[in-house]
C-alpha cells in the first residue's frame, strides 16, 4: 500500500507519531513519510496544509486523511488484519484498548516534566511527585497486562505478542530511558522488548541523525 502517507513531527521528539508509525512498520505496510520538524517558525503552517486538526501525525490514503494517534492505529489494523494487532481473545483485546486509551487521555504530568528526547541523555531531570504517581500508575498497567495476558500468552509484550497497546506506551519507554527513571525488573524486561523491535531501533538511530536540534 504505496498509497499511505504518514505526515508526522520529526523522530527525536514527536511521541504522537511514532505510535503509528511504529504500527504501520509492525504491520508491514509501506509508506511514504512527510517529515516536518516541530518547534520551527513554519511549523504551524506546515502542518495545517495536511491536518485538520493543526497536529501530527496524519495518515492520509486514497484520498482518505485520518487524524489522531490512535485512530490511525485502529485504521492500520483494519488495513492489515493478518498483523493482529490487537489480541484476538475479547477479554485481552477489551483491556488492551483501555490500556491504550487511558494512555491516549492520561499522564498529563510525565508528557509535561519528561517529553519526548532521543538526542540528550537527561538523567535526574522532570521527576516531580505528580509524574512519580503517573509512572507508578504506568508500571501497575504494565505489571498487570504482562500477569494476565502476556505471560500467558508466551510473548515479551503486554498482551504477548505486539499490539497496538504497545505502540501507544512506546514513547514512555523512551522517556523512562531519556530520562533514567528506576522502574522495577519486570518493567525492564518490558522496555527492553520494546526497544529491540527492529523498527523501534530504526526509529532511534534516524532520530540521532536529524539535523534538527533544541534546547529542552
Amino acid at each position: 500500500m504505496s498509497d499511505l502517507t504518514l505526515v508526522m513531527g520529526n523522530k527525536t521528539y514527536s511521541s504522537w507519531s511514532l505510535r503509528p508509525w511504529l504500527a504501520l512498520k509492525q504491520a508491514g505496510l509501506s509508506f511514504a513519510e512527510t517529515v516536518i520538524p516541530l518547534r520551527q517558525p513554519d511549523t504551524a503552517a506546515r502542518i495545517a496544509e495536511h491536518s485538520p486538526s493543526g497536529r501530527v501525525p496524519t495518515l492520509i490514503h486514497d484520498g482518505l486523511t485520518v487524524w489522531d494517534s490512535l485512530a490511525i492505529c485502529e485504521y492500520v489494523a483494519e488495513l492489515a488484519p493478518e498483523a493482529q494487532l490487537w489480541p484476538a481473545d475479547r477479554a485481552a483485546r477489551a483491556v488492551a484498548r483501555a490500556v491504550s486509551a487511558e494512555m491516549h487521555s492520561g499522564f498529563v504530568s510525565l508528557r509535561s516534566t519528561m517529553s519526548m528526547d532521543l538526542k540528550r541523555d537527561r538523567k535526574g531531570e522532570g521527576m516531580t511527585e505528580a509524574t512519580a504517581a503517573d509512572i507508578a500508575r504506568i508500571e501497575a498497567l504494565w505489571a498487570d497486562a504482562r500477569t494476565r495476558f502476556g505471560k500467558p500468552a508466551g510473548g515479551l509484550f503486554l498482551f504477548g505478542a505486539f499490539t497496538i497497546a504497545d505502540a501507544m506506551f512506546a514513547p514512555v519507554v523512551t522517556r523512562l530511558q531519556t530520562y533514567g527513571v528506576a522502574v522495577s525488573p519486570e518493567s525492564r524486561a518490558y522496555m527492553d522488548a520494546v526497544l529491540a523491535l527492529p523498527a523501534m531501533r530504526d526509529w532511534i538511530a534516524a532520530a540521532k541523525a536529524e539535523p534538527w536540534e533544541f534546547e529542552p
